[in-house]
Order: C-alpha cells, then sequence, then structure tokens
C-alpha cells in the first residue's frame, strides 16, 4: 500500500525538491497540502497544519517543509496526531526541541526521519569508503555561496533560529559528520554578523575529531560560482569532495558516480521506517552548530540589503 503524504510548506525546497521527489518514488504519493499561501491543482489544500490533520484522518504521514522557528509546534502536533513525521533540514531551532519529538514519537511508537539531504549526494559514500582505514592528516571545509541568488527574500534566514549561513552551512557539517566515525569537537568559532541581521553572513569554525584539525569557512558573499567543497588529507594521499558531494576527485582524478536524487532516497528511506516502525534522528549537525553559536567570537559588518544597490 502506498503511503500518504502530506505536505506542509509550498516554498521553494518544496516545488523543486520535495514534489519530484514525492512523484518519483515508488510506495509513496502526495495526498495535501497545507500552506499559507499557496494551493496544488486537483490536491486537497488547507491553510495550516491543524486543519489538515483534522480533516484528513487518512493521511499518516507528515512531511514538514517550514522554516525552522516554529516547526517544533507544528511537530509536535503532528506526532500528537499520532502521524508519522519526516522534517527538512534542520530539523529545529534548538537540539532540546528535537529530543522532545524524538521522545515523544517514540512513546507513541511512531517514526520520526530527520533529514540530511547533503548526506545522499551522489559521492558522499565513496568518499566515505574510501577515507575507512586512512590515517587522517587534515580536513578543510570551503562552503561559499551567493544568498541572494540561493534565498532571495527569505527573512527568516536573518532571524533568530534561521541559522543565517549556517543554513547551508549545516549541508558541509552533515556530510563531516557521515565521513567520520568519531563527531567533531568545536574549538572556536568566528562570526561576521551584518548590522541589521540576528544571524552570520560569514563564520570560520576550527573543530578537531582525535586530534586530527578541521577547519570550515562559510560565507553566503560569493558572488561567482558556488564552492561547497570538503578536502581530505590523509597519509595515504588527498581526496574533494565538492559540488556539494556529488562529485570526489582522488588525486585529481575525478571517480564515476551513479547519478543519485537526494530527495529521492531520502522519501525512499522514510517509506521504509514507516514501513518498519523505526526512527532516524541524528542531532550531530545541529549539535555543532549550537556548539559553534556558544563558542563564537562575533564580528559586526555591513548591513545586507536583499537590493545590491541599497
Amino acid at each position: 500500500m502506498s503511503l500518504a503524504i502530506g505536505l506542509v510548506g509550498l516554498g521553494a525546497i518544496a516545488r523543486a525538491q520535495h514534489l519530484p521527489a514525492i512523484d518519483a518514488v515508488d510506495g509513496v504519493h502526495l495526498a495535501a497540502i497545507a500552506s499559507r499561501n499557496a494551493t496544488l491543482p486537483d490536491l486537497p489544500g488547507y491553510p495550516d497544519i491543524e486543519s489538515l490533520l483534522a480533516e484528513q484522518p487518512g493521511i499518516k504521514a507528515i512531511s514538514l517543509c517550514t522554516p525552522p522557528q516554529g516547526r517544533f509546534e507544528q511537530a509536535m502536533a503532528v506526532l500528537q496526531a499520532d502521524r508519522h513525521l519526516m522534517l527538512e533540514k534542520p530539523p529545529g531551532t534548538t537540539v532540546c526541541e528535537v529530543e522532545r519529538l524524538r521522545d515523544e514519537a517514540a512513546r507513541r511508537g511512531l517514526s520520526l526521519f530527520t533529514t540530511w539531504h547533503s548526506r545522499e549526494a551522489a559521492a558522499v559514500d565513496l568518499a566515505r569508503d574510501w577515507l575507512a582505514g586512512r590515517e587522517l592528516l587534515t580536513i578543510r571545509i570551503d562552503w561559499r555561496e551567493d544568498v541572494r541568488k540561493w534565498h532571495p527574500g527569505q527573512t527568516w534566514i536573518w532571524q533568530a533560529g534561521g541559522l543565517g549561513v549556517f543554513d547551508p552551512g549545516i549541508n558541509a557539517l552533515s556530510i563531516l559528520t557521515k565521513l567520520l566515525s568519531d563527531v567533531p569537537r568545536v574549538l572556536c568559532s568566528d562570526f561576521e554578523t551584518p548590522a541589521n541581521s540576528q544571524t552570520p553572513i560569514a563564520a570560520i569554525l576550527e573543530m578537531e575529531a582525535q586530534g586530527v584539525p578541521i577547519t570550515a569557512q562559510f560565507d553566503w558573499r560569493e558572488t561567482g560560482c558556488e564552492l561547497w567543497s570538503i578536502h581530505i588529507e590523509t597519509t595515504d594521499g588527498a581526496a574533494t569532495l565538492d559540488q556539494g558531494g556529488a562529485r570526489l576527485r582522488i588525486g585529481g582524478t575525478v571517480q564515476p558516480v551513479e547519478t543519485a536524487s537526494e530527495y529521492q532516497r531520502l522519501y525512499a528511506r522514510f517509506r521504509n521506517l514507516v514501513a518498519q516502525g523505526q526512527s532516524e534522528v541524528d542531532l550531530s549537525p545541529l549539535r555543532l552548530v549550537a556548539d559553534a553559536f556558544l563558542n563564537a567570537k562575533t564580528r559586526p559588518t555591513a548591513a545586507f540589503h536583499e537590493d545590491i544597490n541599497a
């Protein structure tokens, strides 16, 4: 039987990734939408999650694609209505609230899936396999993009809980924590925060894992091509995972990989978790972000304006 899914939030990420993934994955189908501002033709639409849950008792699974602020209340409403739940990254604004969701899902026997889509990029598993058994020397992360291109008009990213440059940066950290057997420790962090913002536009993190130094640089002011790269040095050669995890170069040679849809893999995993009565809740990327904020030295920088000529 196909798993009926209610999709909450119909913004850019839902339209670009969630809708085509649900359509492509066997064993799941889109049954309803909840969105304040948008609907889809030939599909039940509701203005909020409460209405969807009340009017659609046959929908047993919900995928939340709303901004992280306010998502806890939505997620708890889903679980308390005895529905399975899939969360877009980041799973929440704090570690504590996601732990409460995890405990509520376990108490009710429901599946909770905190997704990290970049872990499903085509070359990530290959990079992890290459790294296994090798002695690490250093890891350098460069994750830079143009916020005006990737988050146009999204004011929530600059508000408390919106993560700022860590919205993309957490993708790199999710890959990092999949590559390594031990979760890194944040030693220090430096933030640059616009004068009119509550979250950083750029950040540098210094971390370590079993004594191996790890540096991460995140920046939303990149105006050229995006740079989503993780460079790994070992005693037995070097490798670079770039294009957000889609390409692996070992010793300068690009490795063949199978084409993979990150979100198709996520929805197939969610389908299987529900069928098996299991959950998958990994908070390690969010913990690194929280630790970075706790350790941050913050420097003010120029105010950010959507209109570059403002």
